[in-house]
């Protein structure tokens, strides 16, 4: 077997059950999905063999090795925090390597004020005081006024799975709060694709 390729295999956890699914880049549809039920706890033992089970059968299945899976999580513990920022341009216009820069320096201010979490994603909600559209980046203003909003989760809550598809010889490349995932386009989540999961993650998750 060799590495897997257009294949994409996400895994997804909340308080009623384990579930994985394995997503076809080339032909654009889910080609595995298999669940577990619990009980309103984390039961590693369970999930340990859940996934010693359903790796097996997928790795043979599109004849690939699993090594990395995408964590969509759906928990009570999943922190929404908005930063804002306004500070004077010293720029002639606000172009994306000024704006990247300050994205950076707002990022830095939530890891020191938030040192336990791991961060899942960065919304910007506004870049200047008109709401114009993120992707204008050559704005002639006097300041940039910036608010990102950060999907966070507990360094305590990802060491335990991190450790555990370690394990299983299995890397977790990214974490992501399933509302986001239900809107995030494909290109953002580094597949090839445009088009949403969130048909897919809607039926897949009932």
């Amino acid at each position: 077997m060799t590495e897997e390729t257009h294949f994409k295999t996400f895994f997804y956890i909340s308080k009623n059950k384990y579930q994985i699914f394995v997503y076809d880049k080339n032909v654009l549809k889910n080609l595995y999905n298999e669940e577990i039920k619990i009980n309103n706890e984390m039961e590693l033992y369970n999930l340990s063999k859940f996934l010693d089970e359903n790796i097996y059968k997928i790795e043979k299945m599109i004849n690939n090795f699993i090594r990395n899976i995408i964590l969509i999580i759906e928990d009570d513990n999943i922190l929404s925090v908005d930063i804002s920022i306004k500070k004077k341009n010293y720029e002639s216009n606000i172009n994306q390597k000024y704006l990247e820069t300050n994205l950076t320096e707002v990022k830095d201010i939530f890891r020191e004020n938030y040192q336990d979490q791991n961060i899942m994603h960065m919304v910007i909600n506004n870049k200047d005081k008109n709401d114009l559209p993120s992707n204008n980046y050559n704005i002639n203003d006097d300041y940039l006024y910036l608010e990102v909003n950060f999907i966070s989760i507990q360094d305590s809550f990802t060491s335990i799975y991190d450790k555990l598809f370690e394990r299983h010889h299995i890397n977790i490349e990214q974490y992501m709060s399933v509302l986001s995932f239900c809107s995030i386009p494909f290109s953002t989540r580094k597949l090839s694709h445009s088009e949403t999961l969130e048909t897919k993650a809607s039926k897949s998750f009932r």
